[in-house]
């Protein structure tokens, strides 16, 4: 076996797991799930059949990742944050073949206990704050807050907020990184 796997650990046959990944107490990964290398999957982490988690993902205890969501690589789900994958459920109602599709791009960070409605992409490097609700595309590198989540700023690669206006142009350096970033009409980009 090329990932440790805790003896709590239900990892249903046909999923993939990379090398070095770790799979903790009381999680189920289901037989269709692709989960790349160096992941963690904390504990009582529920993987979904139709799931993709890119290589070094952090998922932390408590979080379910459903049907139809994607995580790039270097995706960070805090505790107890929520994926949704039907936009209206009801429990009479079968309303599988209504999955929307959830994408979350490359390095973004999903804060504790924040829910991500089913449909919406986040960008690379977007940081979404603790208990925010998201239930639309978020640029990257956007930090988000709230209930519904709006933007209130920019964050870098590193995981600093950046000195640069909510929209316009302006350039900035990253204080613990030098690496410099650009706002150019309303869209930020490391250069």
């Amino acid at each position: 076996m090329t990932h440790y796997q805790h003896e709590t650990a239900i990892v249903d046959p046909g999923a993939q797991i990379g090398e070095g990944s770790r799979v903790w107490h009381f999680v189920h990964v289901c037989g269709g799930a692709r989960i790349g290398a160096g992941v963690s999957l904390g504990q009582n982490v529920f993987v979904g059949n139709k799931v993709v988690i890119g290589d070094r993902c952090k998922i932390q205890n408590n979080v379910s990742v459903y049907d139809n969501v994607t995580l790039e690589e270097g995706v960070f789900c805090g505790p107890s944050m929520v994926f949704t994958n039907v936009y209206n459920p009801r429990s009479l109602i079968e309303r599988k073949d209504e999955y929307r599709d959830t994408l979350v791009k490359k390095g973004a960070t999903l804060g504790a206990n924040c829910t991500v409605v089913c449909g919406v992409t986040i960008g690379e490097y977007a940081f979404i704050g603790a208990g925010a609700v998201v239930n639309k595309d978020v640029k990257p590198y956007a930090l988000m807050v709230g209930v519904p989540a709006r933007q209130i700023g920019w964050m870098s690669e590193h995981g600093e907020q950046l000195d640069l206006p909510l929209s316009g142009q302006g350039e900035t350096i990253c204080s613990h990184t030098g690496a410099i970033y650009r706002l150019t009409d309303g869209q930020c980009a490391r250069s």
